[in-house]
């Protein structure tokens, strides 16, 4: 029998056989450690087994039951513990010295009493070096024959990456295989039994150890930290995964399971910044609060956040079944004891509306509802107009009428000078916001809060270039120089809710987005991370990125501010603007025209009326044009 076949029969057997065999096996050998004890004392193996040999075994077996007392074979073999062995040091101590004070007070003189000692370490060294043989063993057994583990370097020769080093030992799936450290004094050492090397000598590293995936295991570094890591090793050629941060990795102990991919937030993600306690909690803190879209990506956020503040009631509303009825279960799950209320209807629906605040006694609301994928607007403008203008008047009416204290609206970068549908129409959601600011005159704070696009939210770039990695290409972008502001969800919810507790009425608070991101840019990098190479002469056989053209209504560049009208404000990321807005009478009637054209199903005359209510609404060719002019002259 080969020995994985005899190491598979041993992992396969249950824990009761496994136990049977090891005291087996100690039953035999212990008795041989005295033998061999004696041996080592009188120098002769006759002279040894002349000399009491019955007392020999009995004093070997007698170390059977001390060694179970000290735990030793409650103890599962392959992640035996170092306290275990030095439980079973002291018992076999405590044994020796037991029968050496016994032998001594009593005068018998059977075996040699150094003997004893020599016993001590004898019987230490087979228990020590018998349980890692037999971890090694099962270890081999649990590995699949015709599945070689797949070597990995670890970035990051600390605490962590040696803790998952050692997790790696016992893996089916994994072998470390060496270390890569910025840090020169850990460079060239040894940890945990495998070469550090530095970044630099990431390529020597790789073909040397043949290395097939790396692991970033410093889960102390600060996001931008992780950022620069993840980039000195996105070229090698190989997966690069990573370990998360401290605070996610359960009791601080790095583990194989906690291994994930990297994740494009962990390039783009920024350093989070705490939430202001008194802005977090105004609002929401004993409060009935409503959100719309509440089965949207920022509004599912937005509601477990709020959930986490403890109001006095959180209320649901959204078109979508499914999704409200998926968000309401989730939050079921872990409300805090907070009651909810899941409503499924339209923010066009006055009459519900109304029923919805007067029966809660709403008192925040976060409007979050909205159509906002600009091609599907596009061509359906007739819908976005009237769920996203319509709907947000409704709201701001239902508001003002049921004496709601603060009433916030989730716009987009896109509403920024627009060339689409969509983002023209939450320009007039933000002006429908600034009128009824106007109107309230104090009695319900109006506010708006600006942000772009959401990692992770539906409609992302992100899932579809994994979609088309992991399906061998090409990756589509639209455009070359397409670039987007990019933030995470959690972080945007945090941002909108403190934005809104800030408010006095009629503001627009924009979220600091950091830098913007070109998109070809994020496609190579996720290549890259995922061990594969873009398309080009030296890699034929790469990944294609494919430029598929602008979709209707696109621009190659989103902005956050109309003017230059912006002051900081309490949070060091949001800052507040005030922006041209349009007296209440005269968007009446605006608003009225534009509701003509919709019912009349005209969209070139809705069309026209958006523009005069939005008049920086221009045609995305046209905006688009004078970019890469800019650019052409750069």
């Amino acid at each position: 029998m080969s020995l994985y076949k005899f190491a598979r029969r041993l992992t396969d057997a249950s824990p009761r056989t496994k136990d049977l065999i090891m005291i087996g096996s100690d039953a035999v050998f212990l008795p041989l450690c005295m033998l061999t004890s004696v041996v080592l004392r009188l120098g002769s193996i006759e002279g040894a087994v002349d000399t009491a040999l019955h007392v020999q075994v009995l004093l070997g077996l007698l170390t059977l039951p001390v060694l179970g007392l000290a735990g030793l074979y409650r103890t599962v073999v392959r992640y035996l513990d170092l306290r275990v062995l030095l439980a079973a040091g002291l018992a076999l101590g405590g044994v020796v010295l037991s029968v050496y004070s016994v032998a001594a007070l009593l005068q018998i003189h059977v075996l040699p009493r150094s003997a004893l000692l020599i016993y001590w370490f004898v019987a230490f060294a087979y228990v020590v070096a018998s349980r890692f043989a037999a971890g090694a063993v099962l270890r081999r057994g649990m590995k699949t024959a015709d599945q070689p583990r797949l070597r990995t370097a670890i970035y990051g020769a600390g605490g962590a990456g040696a803790q998952l080093a050692f997790a790696m030992s016992f893996s089916a799936e994994y072998k470390a295989v060496c270390f890569l450290d910025d840090r020169r004094e850990a460079q060239r050492k040894t940890v945990a039994g495998l070469k550090v090397y530095s970044p630099d000598d990431l390529a020597e590293a790789v073909f040397r150890h043949e290395v097939a995936q790396i692991v970033v295991a410093i889960p102390s570094a600060s996001a931008a930290q992780k950022r620069s890591l993840i980039r000195k090793v996105e070229g090698a050629g190989v997966p690069v995964k990573i370990l998360p941060g401290l605070f996610e990795l359960v009791d601080g102990q790095a583990a194989v399971s906690d291994i994930r991919e990297v994740d494009v937030a962990d390039l783009l993600g920024r350093d989070a910044v705490p939430p202001n306690p008194t802005l977090f909690t105004r609002n929401t803190h004993n409060k009935c609060v409503l959100v719309t879209g509440a089965g949207g990506s920022i509004g599912a956020e937005l509601c477990r956040q709020i959930v986490a503040q403890r109001p006095s009631r959180l209320v649901l509303l959204d078109h979508s079944e499914f999704a409200l009825y998926s968000v309401e279960q989730e939050l079921r799950q872990n409300s805090h004891g907070v009651p909810l209320a899941a409503c499924l209807g339209s923010v066009l629906d006055e009459a519900l509306l109304g029923r919805l605040m007067a029966t809660h006694g709403v008192q925040t609301i976060y409007h979050a509802a909205a159509y906002k994928h600009v091609p599907l607007v596009e061509g359906n403008a007739r819908e976005g107009v009237r769920n996203n203008v319509f709907g947000s008047q409704q709201v701001a009416l239902a508001a003002m009428r049921h004496g709601v204290e603060t009433c916030v609206l989730i716009s987009t970068d896109k509403a920024v000078r627009p060339t689409n549908v969509m983002g023209a129409s939450k320009r007039a959601a933000e002006l429908v916001f600034q009128a009824s600011a106007l109107r309230a005159n104090g009695r319900t704070t109006f506010s708006m809060v600006r942000f772009g696009n959401v990692l992770g939210s539906s409609g992302s770039v992100v899932p579809l270039f994994r979609r088309q990695i992991e399906a061998g290409g090409p990756v589509t972008i639209t455009h070359p120089e397409i670039t987007r502001y990019f933030m995470l969800i959690p972080e945007a919810a945090q941002l909108v809710i403190q934005a809104g507790a800030m408010a006095r009425g009629g503001e627009v608070f924009v979220l600091d987005m950091g830098e913007p991101v070109r998109i070809a840019d994020l496609a190579r990098s996720m290549i890259r991370l995922s061990g594969l190479h873009e398309k080009n002469g030296e890699h034929p056989d790469g990944i294609d990125i494919q430029a598929v053209g602008l979709r209707p209504g696109e621009k190659l560049y989103e902005e956050l501010l109309i003017g230059d009208n912006v002051v900081a404000s309490e949070h060091p990321r949001i800052r507040c603007a005030r922006e041209r807005h349009v007296e209440p009478p005269l968007l009446d009637k605006m608003l009225a025209s534009l509701r003509l054209a919709c019912e009349g199903d005209d969209e070139e005359l809705l069309l026209r009326q958006l523009r005069n209510l939005v008049p920086e609404f221009r045609p995305a060719d046209e905006v688009n044009a004078e970019a890469s002019a800019i650019l052409a002259r750069r």
